[in-house]
């Protein structure tokens, strides 16, 4: 029969929300990359198109940065005042940004070259999106306090919106249809745009709304949900959920930020919301629940957040200047599918399983990995490592039962291990063979020990057995050395604060149990 080797039990800890599975999967994304810029980064957009290069804007340029290797690949500066809002069209071949002077220029992602100039803002455009189903139209948002839509190909507007009173400060096409546009202003109010009609369709948040959805601050962020059937938007630290097909009525306020919320991102699936705000805070929801489910703690405000398509890097750009960069190493059951990047990546399984299609074939239909192919017959050898032992379970296996108490008596050894290694000494009837025949130097970690885990809840009972055990044997001795006698006097001394502690903890005991009798007799 083998050695088993000496069980040191751990310590069991109730499962909180800290160590859930959905804390353990955002604390993958670790080994943050910072990147200092000249100015506040205002602005971060993953390509939703693979590689997910991303764009960061500050200052007055807008840079295209490689997820991989996190380095610039594109920089461009053209513009004459702060850029704002650069946005990766969802094919990651063009790029559109505003700046403080109201121009929005439109770019070629690869030769920079500017392709389409749009020019009628009065005032700094701070949004700029491509709409997701309509490749050819930008929506613009400017502190001129209109909202257009734009055709690229002629350079012209095709809607404009007037209905604000104030800053536009955030804003979305609607994913599910091109025609709806959802805006927030620093007039308070979220207002639902129809391209068809040039209509405000829905007012929320403003003067007019109920106490309990009115926004008393100016609308930093909104966000559409996929469906386009929920809205979100944050005024302050307030972020508020509006029911768009009962007419914009505010289903939920949450107020998770000390400060004010300044951005908000879905993950992948839109499973998951992040919201970034003033209070250095970036946090994660389930959208189920619009619990919290994680919190990233950031070295100063942040502007904005943004998670790539495929969930592996997180970006965050603070206020003073700081571009945060969080990375995630995906599972093997998260490979993807697509030939190019299994090549660019190196999956030597790929090929291994035929998971790349002939030249020609396309793009592979199936994520699953197929076995490798070989003969039938063929037999295949595993060679397993042998665990290696410890240094204190290879004495303890020759019975050198001194030695391996020696062993688990160094000061980095825990004292769970040591503990363990007595009560295996115990069920092997040679604790008092390690024991005995021990100088004042090998006796002193023995007593360094009991002294000081003699009053700790798990040991306690085993230390008081073991230190009996040492004072049968070793009583003939003391007064030969002053170290071992300083050993045994503060060995009793914590003894004494152990038994004077625990009168004290039955008198309270005594007390409570005695009010709360009382009490119930009065409940009665």
């Amino acid at each position: 029969m083998d050695y088993q080797p000496v069980v040191v039990k751990r310590a069991h800890r109730p499962a909180t929300a800290k160590h859930s599975a959905e804390s353990r999967y955002w604390r993958q994304f670790k080994h943050p990359v910072f990147i200092k810029e000249y100015a506040p980064v205002t602005s971060v957009h993953f390509s939703p198109s693979k590689p997910h290069r991303y764009a960061v804007t500050a200052a007055t340029r807008v840079q295209i940065y490689a997820p991989r290797t996190q380095k610039v690949t594109k920089t461009i500066s053209r513009f004459k005042d702060i850029a704002r809002s650069g946005c990766i069209r969802n094919d990651g071949k063009l790029v559109v940004a505003g700046d403080d002077t109201g121009l929005i220029q439109v770019f070629d992602i690869n030769s920079r070259a500017i392709l389409r100039t749009l020019d009628s803002h009065k005032q700094p455009v701070h949004v700029t999106r491509f709409s997701t189903l309509n490749h050819t139209q930008v929506l613009s948002c400017s502190d001129d306090s209109t909202v257009k839509v734009w055709d690229v190909p002629s350079q012209s507007a095709i809607t404009t919106f007037h209905d604000h009173t104030d800053y536009v400060r955030s804003g979305q096409v609607s994913t599910s249809n091109p025609h709806l546009v959802l805006t927030g202003s620093y007039d308070t109010t979220v207002r639902l745009f129809d391209m068809r009609s040039g209509e405000c369709e829905m007012i929320m948040g403003g003067p007019d709304a109920s106490a309990g959805s009115r926004n008393t601050s100016p609308v930093e962020q909104v966000l559409m949900f996929p469906s386009g059937t929920v809205a979100l938007s944050t005024a302050g630290p307030i972020m508020r959920m509006w029911d768009l097909v009962a007419g914009g009525r505010c289903t939920k306020a949450l107020s998770n930020h000390q400060k004010t919320v300044t951005s908000l991102a879905f993950n992948g699936d839109a499973s998951r919301l992040l919201s970034g705000g003033l209070d250095h805070m970036v946090k994660v929801y389930d959208v189920s629940t619009y619990k919290v489910v994680h919190t990233m703690r950031y070295p100063a405000p942040v502007l904005c957040v943004a998670i790539s398509p495929d969930e592996t890097h997180i970006a965050a750009g603070m206020s003073d200047g700081t571009l945060s960069v969080r990375r995630r190493q995906p599972k093997a059951s998260e490979s993807v599918s697509d030939p190019l990047v299994v090549l660019q990546s190196g999956t030597f399984e790929s090929f291994l399983g035929g998971s790349l299609p002939a030249i020609g074939e396309g793009r592979v239909k199936s994520k699953t990995k197929s076995k490798p192919a070989g003969d039938v017959d063929e037999m295949r050898v595993e060679s397993r490592r042998k665990k290696r032992l410890r240094e204190y379970d290879r004495l303890l296996k020759g019975f050198k039962y001194s030695a391996a108490l020696d062993s688990a008596l160094r000061k980095n050894v825990p004292p769970t291990t040591a503990f363990a290694l007595i009560q295996e000494l115990i069920h092997r009837d040679g604790l008092r063979t390690a024991l005995s025949g021990r100088d004042d130097v090998l006796l002193e970690p023995v007593l360094r020990l009991l002294s000081k885990n003699v009053n700790d809840p798990r040991f306690g009972e085993m230390a008081c057995d073991v230190a009996s055990l040492v004072i049968e044997m070793y009583s003939a001795v003391l007064g030969q050395s002053p170290l071992i006698d300083s050993l045994f006097l503060r060995l009793r001394k914590k003894v004494a604060q152990e038994l004077q502690f625990q009168k004290e903890l039955l008198k309270t005991k005594g007390a409570l149990d005695m009010i709360l009798a009382s009490a119930a007799l009065m409940t009665v």
